[in-house]
């Protein structure tokens, strides 16, 4: 009984250093990667409307310079202004260690499920919302209704989209639905997987402030939604904002990408796999991201009134995927 006793703690340890070497390993990943992701971005969309651009170093440096300024609060304000930018990158860091990223090993005593994920991604949603609305100022609660609304939408299409993935599989564990599919090649390609895909595409451009429900690029005050939360914020507040919401993307954008395609996620924590991991998933997140700043630069930003459609349609897609779940399988 006590070798038994000895032999369940020693792999209840293994099993607790390898979820902590994994989620440092995503963390690292996120932190590293996220701004050469917006770097890449903002370069291959400078490049294709004939601009130099700032260089794919620009967002270091933008947010070092932030991150190095005392910010200038209004007398008055609350706690709310200085916890908002904190609580958001917590969340999003939070979100970077929950999602499968670089490995699908089950985060011992880390709840990987979806419905935590959402939750998780809401409360950056709440918190980038509550600091619209503190400024006091009619653009930035104009913007906070508008990223609510939106947040309305968004988040039971990512449910149902995740949701009809998880169906064959029989859990709603993201690191379980991405392994199940790395290890059935054919479920890519079915109406389900296509359908969800296609969905989750559309709300990860709404929920990251991307053309064509959104401009990162413009201050225009009758279109900006995310700008208007955050144009009363300057110095180190600014800078966590714009690198939480930066973080976000990349999670987001990680996890699409590894629904989609599947190759090159470890499935445990060693140290070769993690490495093939880091190599697959920044890869694909770069290439992703070009991708999808070139499509940018050939849209144009929809009518606020248009925007609910088109959240809409992605909702009708999350729910034929969902129907047809337990059809296919």
């Amino acid at each position: 009984m006590t070798e038994a006793v000895v032999i369940e703690a020693v792999g209840l340890d293994s099993g607790v250093i390898d979820s902590v070497l994994v989620i440092v390993t995503q963390l690292v990943l996120a932190i590293a990667v996220t701004p050469l992701l917006i770097g890449v971005m903002r370069t291959t969309r400078a490049r294709l409307e004939g601009r130099v651009g700032g260089g794919i170093g620009q967002p270091w440096r933008d947010v070092a310079k932030l991150l190095s300024k005392e910010p200038l609060r209004a007398p008055g304000s609350t706690p709310v202004l200085t916890t908002a930018p904190i609580l958001l990158v917590a969340s999003s860091l939070l979100l970077c260690a929950l999602v499968p990223l670089v490995s699908t090993l089950a985060l011992a005593s880390v709840p990987g499920d979806l419905f935590v994920v959402v939750s998780v991604l809401l409360l950056g949603t709440v918190a980038l919302a509550l600091l619209g609305l503190e400024s006091g100022t009619a653009f930035g609660g104009m913007g906070s209704s508008r990223h609510m609304t939106i947040a309305a939408l968004v988040e039971p299409t990512v449910l149902l989209s995740i949701y009809a993935l998880s169906v064959p599989t029989g859990t709603s564990a993201l690191a379980s639905i991405v392994q199940a599919r790395k290890l059935d090649p054919t479920s890519l390609l079915n109406p389900v997987s296509l359908l969800s895909i296609v969905a989750l595409v559309v709300v990860v451009i709404a929920e990251t402030g991307r053309l064509p429900v959104d401009n990162p690029s413009t201050h225009l005050e009758l279109t900006m939604v995310h700008e208007a939360m955050i144009l009363e914020s300057g110095g180190r507040d600014l800078g966590w904002l714009e690198f939480g919401s930066w973080l976000r993307l990349t999670a987001l954008l990680g996890l699409v990408v590894n629904l989609a395609m599947p190759w090159g996620v470890a499935a445990d924590a060693a140290p070769l796999g993690l490495l093939v991991g880091l190599v697959t998933i920044t890869a694909k997140l770069l290439v992703t991201g070009a991708l999808l700043a070139a499509a940018e630069v050939f849209m144009a930003k929809l009518r606020l009134f248009r925007v609910p459609e088109l959240l809409a349609g992605s909702f009708v897609l999350a729910f034929l995927s969902v129907s047809a779940s337990y059809l296919v399988f």
